[in-house]
């Protein structure tokens, strides 16, 4: 198995809204805020080489919307999918399986484009990963999250045949739900932040890693109050932080960050604060 990580670019949200309770003299220092109070936030995928597939985790904002959402998000950085995947010698057709961790549009949105009139997906090669659950949450949205779940990011994929459902595990009190994807790949589940958003936890060079989603959107967010307004249910986010945590300290897990804009991994390790990060690298320094 290889990893690469796919850089596909930077928006900005508002910094009260990605720390919640968090007040601002505290948050500012972690991601300092611009004169709108919005943050910069990477939309960091990752790409999983195993055997004959090649599996995209998430896939970033894509550039089809208009141009009053660029407005709001303001879509900034070099980067792009697929200038990330020519990076490692890959294109967007060699993709086999997009794994989709919820259907939020900073997460999908490159799941789809536009050819002409039509919408179209962007791997036209490859399976979609998504659950029932969480697929029926996001066409029949809560009036709370309907402005994350973008019709024109998420009908298209079932109209195209490519759509197909991963089994949902149980949850018990004190760990997260999870079910195996592939050899070296199991996917934990997740409520808090949205109905069953997946998180791809993966053996790799003798250590467990898991790609954070919206779970631990950022290092910022390892400390437990910090805790996202978009969150759905805070409470639970706040509990399932708290087993994730202490189960990847014990296990020295690597978290892989989606939107931090600056570190890509963290270790983590016990404080007097609680825990904390450790260590911060690349993927590619593993």
């Amino acid at each position: 198995m290889n990893l690469y990580t796919i850089n596909t670019g930077y928006f900005k949200l508002d910094g009260g809204a990605m720390f919640g309770v968090v007040p601002k003299s505290i948050w500012n220092k972690i991601n300092p805020a611009d004169e709108k109070n919005l943050c910069s936030w990477a939309l960091r995928c990752l790409l999983i080489e195993d055997g004959n597939r090649l599996i995209l985790v998430d896939n970033g904002n894509g550039d089809k919307q208009d141009e009053k959402f660029f407005r709001h998000y303001y879509l900034h950085g070099d980067d792009s999918l697929d200038k990330s995947l020519a990076k490692y010698g890959f294109h967007r057709n060699d993709i086999t399986d997009a794994f989709l961790t919820h259907l939020h549009f900073d997460h999908c949105g490159g799941a789809i484009v536009r050819e002409g009139d039509k919408l179209v997906p962007t791997f036209k090669n490859a399976t979609y990963w998504s659950n029932e659950d969480h697929w029926n949450w996001a066409v029949h949205p809560n009036a709370r999250e309907k402005a994350s779940f973008l019709k024109e990011n998420i009908l298209p994929i079932e109209e195209s045949g490519q759509l197909k459902f991963v089994n949902v595990g149980k949850s018990t009190e004190d760990k997260l739900a999870s079910t195996d994807f592939a050899k070296n790949i199991s996917i934990r589940f997740a409520n808090g932040h949205t109905d069953k958003m997946m998180l791809p936890q993966m053996q790799y060079k003798g250590k467990t890693i898991v790609y954070m989603a919206d779970l631990l959107p950022s290092q910022g967010h390892i400390p437990l109050p910090y805790v996202m307004a978009y969150d759905m249910f805070p409470l639970t986010t706040l509990t399932e932080k708290q087993a994730f945590l202490e189960e990847a300290v014990a296990g020295d897990y690597i978290l892989y960050f989606e939107h931090d804009p600056m570190y890509e991994c963290c270790t983590l390790e016990r404080t007097e604060k609680g825990i904390r990060p450790k260590e911060f690298f690349r993927l590619d320094e593993i």
